[in-house]
């Protein structure tokens, strides 16, 4: 797949996070930006949810 087609797919998986605000996805990396603790582990459930759905999936070790 070309960057230009992930990163379509990405902006259309979260779309509706990304213009919360509250997720933003670039070329591989999907970060999740939220204020305080509150609704924090939701958004990343979430965000987890949706790349299993789309057979997307993460590497632990690049997760902070």
């Amino acid at each position: 797949m070309s960057g230009l087609a992930y990163d379509t797919m990405m902006n259309k998986l979260f779309r509706d996070l990304i213009n919360t605000g509250k997720v933003a996805a670039f070329i591989d990396d999907v970060i999740i930006g939220i204020e305080g603790e509150e609704g924090h582990d939701k958004l990343v459930a979430e965000v987890i949810k949706r790349l299993e759905e789309n057979d997307l999936y993460m590497k632990p070790e690049k997760c902070k």
